[in-house]
């Protein structure tokens, strides 16, 4: 059985113990062995310092962008590739693409962004001089952001593991900043093959790009003042990866992407028989079903009004009925498996704490009629919606069922259900469901500052609209609270992160002379 090997300074090294094991999510068997044993980190990341880093830096936003846009190009001539390996996650053909396509379409828009928003220049002035004395204008200040000195560490979550590093890459790589890209280990397998293909491209600078399959070892006691380190995953892993006594001691710059209890609200306007009831419906089964719910920006807690919350939880058992469950390979199954029979066991248990205040309304959590799979090898699960009559109990509002299960909450008035929402201590993503522009301004400026990202959808925006849980590169993905505190992507923001903002303070020809600009 294939041991994965890590791509460090440069070269492959295979791990020097036989590693961990990981398994087809769909037939159980043994992919790959996955170990970071040898991999001394300290080296890792001075080679990202002194090798990757100084390459790109000599390099303008725009030349940087043209090496991602050689990389999508590449990329994309081998995404079938990526497809087929994704089935082995449980991911259908739909999911795949999400994943992957989703994955390219964030590197071609920082190209994008690298091309028209970003200077052909190695550093970015941002913005005009202004006088800070009172005389003749003879001392200025000016903000000058440049390439921090080191390497952008990024930890990875499991569901995503073509978007997810392609995400972090693109920014850190338009910034002039080197990348250590570490895996989730049970699709360890396709992120490696993805970094394979990286360097087969032969479009990035030596240095620019490393992979750590296996665990990180003492790689974070080895992060310095000018790295940064990016997470995705668990709330639990994110506060114990912020409390490294090196990432607190050393100031490292930490962002967190983190599972939240994200949540949609059917408006109270939104009446059955209208097209705002059947988008809700449709955007619920939706986000239940992709990835088979193993997204950090699925609905996890269905806000509906009190008087409709029989009629919602007959349309979505009605539509959940119709979605086959089994081996992505079968065009007709519409959700695959989970990630693996740990994260299944996951998922279950979570589900029973979360019947403490709720009752199964569609699904059973221990059973389900696979399409051409074994579901005792096989990490199937049923889609599971839960009904929480009492919308006050804590358990829908605490834990998290990171897979196919939903919970529907009644709602008696906007004031009720923007309370309701906010008991989840700090979204990704929001969403409301209405026709009343009124109703809209007022859910959304009371979530505000609980959700990193508050979707309105309507008829007139539901042609183009990507949905509840799809994140854009041209917008802030993150959120506030459990949701990490972090702010990922987010257009020319997401670039800046890897950078430092810098006041200078001078005379007006030295400011001239660094920037290219001229007076105030």
């Amino acid at each position: 059985m294939t041991v994965l090997p890590s791509f460090v300074q440069d070269r492959w090294q295979t791990p020097e113990d036989a590693g961990r094991p990981v398994h087809d999510a769909v037939t159980g068997e043994e992919v790959a062995r996955v170990s970071s044993s040898g991999v001394d980190m300290a080296a890792v990341l001075d080679h990202a310092r002194t090798v990757g880093g100084p390459a790109l830096r000599v390099l303008t936003f725009r030349q940087r962008a043209d090496l991602l846009d050689r990389l999508a190009a590449y990329l994309r001539d081998h995404r079938e590739e990526l497809y087929a390996l994704s089935a082995r996650t449980g991911a259908t053909l739909f999911d795949a693409r999400f994943d992957v396509d989703g994955g390219l379409g964030v590197v071609k828009s920082y190209v994008a962004l690298g091309r028209t928003e970003l200077p052909d220049a190695t550093y970015l002035v941002e913005d005009a001089a202004r006088p800070l004395g009172r005389g003749k204008g003879t001392f200025l200040g000016q903000h000058v952001c440049v390439p921090l000195r080191g390497v952008a560490v990024q930890i990875n979550a499991f569901n995503f593991p073509v978007w997810g590093p392609l995400e972090k890459l693109a920014q850190s790589l338009l910034a002039g900043v080197p990348s250590v890209i570490k895996p989730a280990t049970p699709t360890a397998y396709v992120t490696a093959r993805l970094v394979e293909l990286v360097v087969a491209s032969g479009v990035l600078p030596a240095g620019a790009v490393q992979l750590v399959c296996g665990g990180v070892g003492d790689l974070l006691d080895h992060l310095g003042e000018q790295d940064l380190l990016s997470f995705t995953g668990s709330a639990d892993t994110a506060l114990a990866l912020r409390n490294h006594p090196v990432v607190s001691a050393r100031a490292v710059r930490f962002n967190a992407e983190a599972d939240s209890l994200n949540c949609s609200i059917l408006g109270p306007d939104a009446a059955p028989g209208t097209a705002e009831f059947d988008l809700f419906v449709d955007q619920v089964v939706t986000e239940m079903t992709v990835k088979a719910g193993q997204k950090c920006t699925a609905i996890r807690r269905a806000f509906v009004p009190a008087a409709v919350q029989e009629t919602v939880l007959e349309a979505v058992v009605d539509r959940l009925g119709g979605v086959r469950v089994g081996n992505p390979a079968d065009p007709d199954v519409r959700m695959g498996a989970l990630a693996g029979l740990d994260q299944r066991d996951e998922v279950r248990a979570a589900i029973t704490r979360l019947r403490k205040a709720a009752t199964v309304a569609f699904g059973d959590p221990d059973r389900v009629a696979a399409v051409d799979a074994d579901d005792t090898r096989g990490a199937f699960l049923s889609p599971i919606l839960l009904h929480g009559a009492d919308p006050d109990l804590e358990e829908p509002h605490s834990v998290e069922a990171f897979g196919p299960v939903c919970t529907v909450l009644p709602y008696a008035s906007v004031e009720h259900v923007v309370d309701l929402a906010a008991r989840g201590r700090g979204s990704l993503a929001g969403s409301l469901v209405t026709a009343d522009p009124e109703i809209a301004r007022r859910v959304v400026l009371e979530l505000a500052p609980w959700h990193g990202r508050f979707l309105v959808q309507t008829t007139a925006n539901a042609q183009e609209s990507t949905g509840h849980g799809s994140p854009l590169p041209t917008l802030v993905h993150g959120g506030p609270g459990r949701a990490g505190g972090g702010e990922e992507m987010g257009g020319v923001r997401g670039v800046l992160h890897h950078m430092q903002r810098t006041a200078v303070q001078a005379d007006p020809d030295v400011l001239a002379a660094l920037t290219g600009q001229v007076g105030p």
